[in-house]
């Protein structure tokens, strides 16, 4: 059976490597998108068995664009795709319902079993994924989901979090010093009841700040 595929990703390279891996293959690629606006669309159009999305793209990371892919088609087999690994990430991609999260490090043998086994609803979360961010799904929803009183600059700084970006990485986003952005992560975290950043970002799925 033929699997249609659409892929996200915002390196041409990526997408031509992903074209040559599907080639003679039972996977078609139906449609790529360059950011996470476009893949949205792409999913709608084509009615794909499985979306391919890249963690980091211009436009809507592809963290937002699987909340959204979630609310409109909610049984469509996800794959996160991936050069970083950190725990923001994979916390966030656990939450919002992803089948799994894929290295682009990668060899093709193990890209095309992922695929087939996620177009099937499979998940395919390793033990040592899923440990790395228990603590954080498991902190109890009663906390999650109090009102906390952040003010625009810390909601700002806690978006930035939940995407997995480093402190330095929010300073120059947010064009704003280093150490002020320590100080404003640290109120992030103590407002919000939690003790790091992968359980801020499940906190920010849980409670619609992404």
């Amino acid at each position: 059976m033929t699997i249609k595929i659409v892929i996200a990703d915002d390196h041409e390279v990526v997408r031509a490597g992903l074209r040559a891996i599907f080639n003679e293959t039972e996977i078609k690629i139906v449609g790529e998108a360059a950011s996470g606006d476009s893949v949205v669309k792409l999913v709608e159009k084509h009615s794909p068995h499985i979306v391919l999305l890249d963690v980091q793209m211009p436009e809507g990371d592809g963290l937002t664009a699987l909340n959204r892919i979630r609310l409109e088609k909610p049984e469509l087999p996800v794959l996160m795709f991936s050069a970083f690994d950190n725990s923001a990430s994979l916390a966030r991609a656990v939450a919002l319902g992803a089948n799994g999260y894929l290295s682009k490090s990668a060899n093709r043998r193990t890209i095309l079993d992922a695929i087939r086994r996620v177009a099937t609803g499979e998940s395919i979360w390793t033990r040592e994924e899923l440990r790395r961010v228990t603590g954080a799904l498991a902190a109890p929803r009663s906390a999650l989901q109090s009102t906390v009183p952040l003010t625009t600059r810390e909601s700002q700084v806690l978006a930035q979090l939940a995407t997995g970006a480093t402190n330095k990485e929010i300073a120059l986003e947010l064009d704003i010093s280093y150490e002020t952005i320590k100080e404003h992560v640290q109120h992030v975290l103590r407002k919000i009841g939690v003790t790091d950043r992968t359980q801020a970002a499940v906190w920010a799925v849980r409670n619609g700040v992404l």
